[in-house]
C-alpha cells in the first residue's frame, strides 16, 4: 500500500493549487458576456465601472489631486525624515515626474469642470481620457493589485515558465514565464500584463532587457477591444480572419524586434533583487517535475493573506498615484497634437508611398492611421471608419492592435515602472513594429482575404 503524504506536502499542494487554479479563473478564463469574450476580472471590472460611472471624473480628480499634493510635500521634506516608508516610495519623484502629476492636476480640473480652452478638454482629447478611457483602466488595477498574487506568487509561473523555457528562449529570447503577461493581458486588458511584468523585474525574475521586450511585445491588446475595433470599422464578419491576422503579425514582430535595436541593446542586468529565476535543469531532470518542484518551492514562500492584502494596497496607490497624473498630462497633449496639428499628417507622407508600393488604396487617408496611433490606440480605428476600400481598412485595423506603444495607456504605464525604456526607445519600438507589421497585414489581405 502507498504511504500517505505527509500533511506538509499535502499542504503545499493545495498552497500552490487553490491559489493558482483561482488565479487563473479570474485572470485566463474565457466567459461570454453580451455576445463579447471576456474574463471574470474584466465582468467584475465592468460592473465596478458602471457602479460608479456617475463619480469617475471627480474619482479621477481626487487621485490626481492627492498625487499632486503629496508629492509636493514628500519631495520638499528631508529624504531623513521618510526614508524607507512606503509614502515616499510612492510619491518621492524627480522634478520631471513632479512636473508631469502638476500638469496632470491642471488638467484634470479643467477637463473635469469645462473650463479653459477647448482643445484640452474636448471629447476627443481630456474628456477622452477622462471620461472614457480612465474609468476602463481605474477598476481594472484596482482588482488586478489584489488578485495579481494568485498568479504570480504561488508557483503558477514558475510551473508554466519552466515547460515553456525552452520554447519562449529559442522564439523570443525570453524565460517560458512571460507567457502568463501575454495571456494576462490577451484575456484582460494591455495594462495588466505591464504591471505583471513590472512587478517581475523588479523580484529579479525578469532582466532589464527581458523585461523590456516583454512590455514592449506582450503587453498585447485584449480579445474583447479587437472586436471593437472591428464593429467599429466595419470588419465583423470577417472577425476571425482579422483576428488570425493580428495573432500572426504580433508574434513575428514579437521574434524580430528583441534580436535588433534598440532593445537587442539593452543589458541584461536586474534589479536590486538580483537574479532570482534559474530555468536551467539538472542532467536527467524532466521539465514537469523541475516546473512542480519549483511551484511548490514557490508556494512555500509564498505570502499569507494579510501580507498580500498589504501588499495590494502599496501596489494599489503606486500606480494609481503615479499613472493617472501622466496619463493625463501625456495622454491629452498627445491626443490634441494628433487631433488639432497636422504632425501626425506630415510624419506619414513617406508611408503613402509605401502603401502605394503595396498596393493599398486610399494610400493618403491610411497612412496618417499608421502613425497616430503612438497618441491613442483607438485613433488608427477613427481615421480608418470614413475609408471606403475594406482592404484599406483591415490592414489599419490589424496594424494599429499589433503596434502595442499606445501613450494613452502602455507607454505611460512604462514609462511610469522602472522598466529600462524611455519614450525615445517607445518611438523606435513602434516604429519597428510598424514597419514589420504592415506588410505581414498587407500580404495577408492581398493573398489570403481578398484575393
Amino acid at each position: 500500500m502507498q504511504a500517505t503524504p505527509p500533511e506538509s506536502n499535502r499542504t503545499t499542494y493545495l498552497k500552490f493549487l487553490v491559489p493558482s487554479l483561482i488565479g487563473v479563473f479570474v485572470f485566463l478564463f474565457p466567459v461570454r458576456q453580451d455576445g463579447v469574450l471576456t474574463i471574470p476580472m474584466g465582468v467584475a471590472a465592468g460592473w465596478l465601472s458602471e457602479r460608479f460611472s456617475p463619480y469617475m471624473d471627480w474619482i479621477v480628480l481626487g487621485i490626481v489631486a492627492v498625487s499632486a499634493a503629496a508629492s509636493l510635500w514628500v519631495t520638499s521634506r528631508p529624504a531623513a525624515e521618510s526614508r524607507g516608508s512606503r509614502m515616499r516610495q510612492i510619491f518621492a519623484v524627480n522634478r520631471l515626474w513632479l512636473v508631469l502629476r502638476i500638469i496632470g492636476l491642471i488638467m484634470a480640473v479643467l477637463i473635469v469642470s469645462k473650463t479653459g480652452p477647448e482643445l484640452i478638454w474636448s471629447d476627443q482629447t481630456g474628456g477622452l481620457v477622462v471620461s472614457e478611457l480612465a474609468p476602463l483602466i481605474i477598476p481594472i488595477l484596482f482588482i488586478a493589485s489584489f488578485l495579481m498574487p494568485l498568479l504570480t506568487d504561488y508557483g503558477l509561473m514558475e510551473l508554466i515558465g519552466t515547460l515553456l523555457s525552452r520554447v519562449f528562449r529559442r522564439l523570443f529570447l525570453l524565460p517560458g514565464r512571460a507567457c502568463i503577461d501575454a495571456l494576462a493581458s490577451w484575456m484582460a486588458a494591455a495594462p495588466v500584463g505591464v504591471m505583471i511584468t513590472s512587478q517581475q523585474y523588479e523580484s529579479g525574475n525578469y532582466s532589464g532587457r527581458e523585461a523590456a521586450v516583454i512590455a514592449t511585445n506582450f503587453s498585447v491588446v485584449s480579445v474583447a477591444f479587437c472586436l471593437i475595433v472591428a464593429q467599429f470599422v466595419g470588419l465583423e464578419h470577417i472577425f476571425f480572419q482579422y483576428y488570425l491576422t493580428v495573432v500572426v503579425c504580433g508574434l513575428v514582430a514579437a521574434m524580430i524586434t528583441p534580436r535588433i535595436p534598440p532593445l537587442s541593446r539593452i543589458p541584461d542586468d536586474y534589479s536590486e533583487a538580483g537574479q532570482q529565476l534559474h530555468e536551467e535543469l539538472d542532467a536527467g531532470e524532466g521539465l514537469l517535475r523541475a516546473g512542480l518542484d519549483r511551484a511548490l518551492t514557490k508556494a512555500r514562500a509564498a505570502p499569507g493573506v494579510t501580507q498580500v492584502l498589504s501588499n495590494g494596497v502599496h501596489n494599489l496607490a503606486d500606480i494609481w498615484f503615479g499613472l493617472m497624473p501622466p496619463l493625463i498630462a501625456i495622454g491629452t497633449t498627445g491626443l490634441i497634437v494628433a487631433e488639432y496639428t497636422p504632425l501626425f499628417t506630415w510624419l506619414s507622407y513617406p508611408f503613402i508611398y509605401v502603401l502605394q508600393l503595396m498596393q493599398i488604396p486610399e494610400a493618403s487617408a491610411a497612412a496618417p492611421a499608421l502613425l497616430v496611433g503612438f497618441a491613442d490606440m483607438f485613433l488608427p480605428a477613427v481615421l480608418a471608419k470614413p475609408i471606403e476600400s475594406e482592404m484599406t481598412r483591415f490592414v489599419i485595423a490589424s496594424v494599429s492592435i499589433t503596434q502595442l506603444i499606445y501613450m494613452t495607456e502602455v507607454g505611460v504605464m512604462i514609462l511610469k515602472t522602472r522598466i529600462p525604456l524611455n519614450i525615445l526607445n517607445l518611438m523606435q519600438v513602434f516604429l519597428l513594429r510598424t514597419l514589420i507589421t504592415l506588410p505581414i497585414a498587407a500580404a495577408i489581405a492581398h493573398f489570403l482575404i481578398y484575393r
